[in-house]
């Protein structure tokens, strides 16, 4: 018999998640949160120039990867690139010193907001080019298939970069020869400003692997419980040597597809309808309903979190632009290949 008693936030955990678990995802969520807010407002006082596209909405699609995968795992993402260095362990400082073009940059300072690579925590880009970096997610996969190890790479994408010829190229490869690779199609609704429904008879995206016979499903991802779930069960099979799995993430960014985007295509109800499913406030509703923190203990780690952002913006403004002569750096390889797997 159904209850007439309202679902709370507990009753969408899991018991196999610990308390230890839940406070990872609300500190890292919540500094990719945080994070973000200051770069857009950073951006507004045109400290951070160039391209820049946010993440906030959209942190659970990282915070339950990360702790679903092990260390050696790889990541790709495209443009919308801040948060899985921040959740992998890449120092924030440096973070935030590539958006502002900054010589102690992750990347240099050269890659900016679209392009930061932090080969020590195993995210290889951030990539401009829409869909480009699905087939190198197919290749690093490859990689370490013909090395014989048994990690997987994620490969994250939008839902505009399904209608890319790479995209089902690399599916096709990756089927064929088994690779242990997770494509992961983050299904915010719309590309740029257009809807899913407005560009593909196929709305449900996970439905793009039957072409390939590609297991697949498609994710609330709202809920870092659910995208944590989704991620062991493809790393596991791509770990037996089973091949691929297509994961699309149903989620949602509460800003603009950039910064110069007012989002003026989407209602106000729409956007309230995700809020109230904000992947944060779900989280500490659970700690604070299964009694593992006080409200109180969780605004200092809000506060700490703000103070730590502050501290990367400082560290941001004081540091140095590269000089001159960086620009003949870094553009060919000084070693035998190869050299991204070392």
């Amino acid at each position: 018999m159904a209850s007439d008693k309202p679902m709370t936030a507990a009753d969408h955990a899991e018991e196999k998640f610990s308390k230890e678990t839940y406070m990872n995802w609300y500190e890292q969520m919540l500094m990719m949160r945080r994070f973000e807010e200051k770069a857009g407002q950073l951006y507004g006082q045109q400290k951070i120039r160039g391209f820049c596209h946010l993440y906030i909405g959209q942190e659970a699609c990282v915070a339950g990867a990360v702790s679903a995968l092990k260390r050696g795992d790889k990541y790709l993402t495209s443009y919308r690139d801040h948060a899985q260095p921040l959740a992998l362990g890449s120092d924030p400082k440096k973070v935030m010193a590539e958006l502002y073009g900054k010589a102690t940059g992750i990347s240099k300072g050269k890659g900016g907001s679209m392009h930061i690579f932090d080969k020590e925590n195993h995210f290889y880009g951030g990539h401009g080019i829409v869909g480009g970096q699905v087939p190198l997610g197919a290749g690093i996969a490859f990689a370490d298939k013909y090395k014989g190890n048994d990690f997987v790479t994620v490969t994250y994408l939008g839902d505009g970069a399904v209608r890319q010829g790479a995209f089902h190229e690399a599916l096709n490869m990756a089927m064929t020869m088994k690779l242990p690779a997770i494509f992961v199609i983050e299904n915010n609704m719309y590309a740029m400003g257009t809807s899913v429904e407005r560009t593909s008879n196929v709305t449900r995206l996970s439905e793009l692997a039957s072409a390939y016979e590609m297991p697949s499903e498609s994710v609330d991802a709202m809920y870092p419980e659910d995208v944590h779930n989704a991620i062991e069960a493809a790393a596991e099979r791509g770990r037996k040597g089973e091949g691929p799995t297509l994961l699309e993430f149903r989620t949602y960014r509460y800003k603009g597809h950039s910064m110069s985007d007012p989002a003026k295509y989407r209602t106000k109800e729409e956007v309230a309808e995700y809020k109230a499913k904000d992947p944060i406030d779900h989280v500490k509703a659970v700690i604070l309903e299964k009694e593992w923190s006080t409200e109180e203990a969780l605004k200092e780690i809000d506060k700490k979190i703000k103070a730590d952002v502050l501290e990367c913006v400082k560290f941001a403004e004081e540091s140095p632009y590269p000089t001159a002569d960086e620009i003949y750096k870094d553009v060919y390889v000084e070693k035998n290949y190869p050299f991204i797997m070392d």
